[in-house]
């Protein structure tokens, strides 16, 4: 089967495992400019937020109790102050305990097994996601692992009482393994290695907030306080939705954070974490709620049919409409000061605002190199104006882009030049790139903003202006206006703040003026 997700991003959908990506997210961290590597064996005894120095944004509110686990330092305790938290400790959270934040929803009323094996079987699609649905026994859900042989089963095992706890159903690796061959029967199942394996609850629950706040006075206060991850939402073991989701929360609450801590932007931008991110763990949860009754459920017959047969298509369709959610690609937020513009959505109609960037390619003037440009949305904390010109040559002093340039290179209002620390790379806060539908522009005719001179040798920067390929054009792709052009302002988690007509200056000043310091 053709898999559902093309088109979604320039990327193939691709399986990997959490480890690895974590192992990868520390290689990063330590070969950074921080060199950071995160403490470990350390256990969170208390967390206190003290509610009277919250406003005072030099004031450090937040004291953290360890208890030291290492070997040298076994049982020590140790006490850290600090100006922000962020607990992405897990479903039992003991940052969300100690912040008095509800998990509301369903509690647990299904255990699954979970376990990524090595084995022999003659059931003839075991190298493609499947669901199994038997008469009598229970569901399996098949992911084919990275590597060729490895295969994660999620195993339906039984009903919890109430306040029953999974960890409590004296259950072993053996019974999910024997549960997933009834399952899967008449098809043997030779399991030779158990590489991992887990069993869990399945409730669907999201947090009440998340952050200090209280949710009556949210609006007037600066949090200093916020959780991510699991720690707010729990929900099946199926699919990665989690992980998928748990990242981009912090993604999301990441470029906030260091924006504010930087001084760049003003700490009322904090306020966006929650909305945005909660809309998205209960659309998570919704989904996930779905999708265990679905594969869960004993199959149905068939309306007017004598024979019962398996009702997969129900199944399909349903993936089929959450590829773009579970990719993340078609999450959107809702419209803020940071999600605006919905006005000017018409000029650019494959940009939605709100949503992640839709990457598209366009040929780099100064070499003829094709460039996808959504890659040049880095995760640096910086801002992206990519201005798409209309149909007039914007050499032209008369034409919109022309204006444009000049407003931002000179004017007092320009973004580019009241945001900007003095001493500073003209990009280094807000990064501006052009597309152009004319294909005989050279570079040497751009303005300078458009190939900058930066770093202490004044080097030119070549790799800030385009043309539209003419075999992909993206003009056609993203549904951009040709007579008129636009801005597309990127934030720095990659999805879309605004559009503007190329002649909006004054509202692309107020735009940045809302929240930057």
């Amino acid at each position: 089967m053709a898999d559902a997700r093309l088109g979604l991003s320039e990327f193939t959908h691709g399986v990997v495992n959490q480890a690895r990506l974590h192992d990868l997210l520390l290689e990063g961290m330590e070969n950074s400019v921080t060199h950071l590597i995160p403490h470990y064996n350390r256990r969170l005894l208390e967390l206190e937020v003290d509610p009277n120095l919250t406003q005072d944004l030099e004031a450090f509110p937040i004291t953290a109790t360890f208890e030291r686990n290492d070997i040298s330092q076994s049982a020590k305790v140790e006490t850290i102050k600090a100006r922000y938290v962020v607990g992405c400790d897990g479903a039992r959270s003991a940052v969300r305990k100690n912040l008095a934040i509800d998990l509301e929803g369903d509690s647990a009323n299904k255990a699954w097994g979970v376990m990524d094996v090595l084995l022999v079987t003659d059931f003839p699609d075991i190298r493609v996601k499947s669901f199994i649905q038997s008469k009598e026994n229970g569901a399996v859900m098949l992911v084919p692992r990275e590597g060729g042989y490895l295969v994660r089963l999620y195993v339906e095992l039984d009903l919890l009482d109430k306040n029953q706890r999974a960890s409590n159903l004296d259950l072993n690796v053996e019974d999910i393994i024997a549960k997933a061959q009834l399952i899967m029967a008449p098809y043997h199942l030779d399991v030779k290695e158990v590489a991992w394996w887990s069993i869990y609850e399945v409730g669907q629950r999201v947090a009440d907030r998340f952050d200090d706040r209280p949710v009556a006075v949210a609006d007037r206060l600066i949090p200093r306080a916020f959780v991510a991850g699991d720690a707010c939402h729990t929900h099946s073991p199926k699919g990665g939705w989690g992980l998928n989701t748990s990242l981009p929360d912090t993604f999301n609450l990441g470029w906030k954070l260091a924006s504010v801590i930087q001084g760049r932007c003003k700490p009322e931008l904090l306020q966006t974490y929650s909305s945005e991110r909660r809309k998205v763990a209960k659309m998570l949860i919704d989904a996930d709620r779905q999708m265990s009754s679905l594969v869960a459920t004993r199959p149905k017959a068939e309306q007017g049919s004598p024979q019962t047969k398996t009702n997969t298509m129900d199944i399909e369709k349903f993936i089929a409409r959450q590829n773009g959610f579970i990719a993340g690609t078609s999450i959107q937020y809702d419209p803020s000061y940071i999600c605006t513009g919905e006005e000017h959505q018409h000029l650019a109609k494959g940009f939605k605002i709100g949503q992640r960037f839709h990457s598209a390619e366009a040929v780099r003037i100064s070499d003829g190199r094709p460039q996808h440009l959504g890659h040049l949305n880095k995760a640096d904390g910086r801002w992206r104006i990519f201005a798409f010109g209309n149909e007039q040559n914007p050499t032209d002093s008369r034409s919109e882009m022309f204006k444009l340039l000049e407003f931002l290179k000179d004017s007092a209002t320009s973004p580019i030049k009241k945001y900007t620390p003095e001493n500073s790379d003209i990009d280094s806060v807000i990064d501006l790139y052009a597309v152009f539908q004319q294909q005989t522009l050279s570079i040497e005719d751009m303005p300078d903003s458009l190939w900058p001179a930066k770093g202490k040798y004044g080097l030119r920067d070549y790799e800030k202006v385009f043309s539209t390929n003419v075999d992909n054009d993206i003009f056609e792709q993203r549904g951009i206006d040709r007579a008129s052009g636009c801005m597309v302002i990127v934030r720095p988690d990659q999805h879309i703040a605004n559009i503007l007509p190329l002649s909006a200056h004054h509202e692309l000043s107020e735009f940045f003026n809302h929240f930057m310091l």
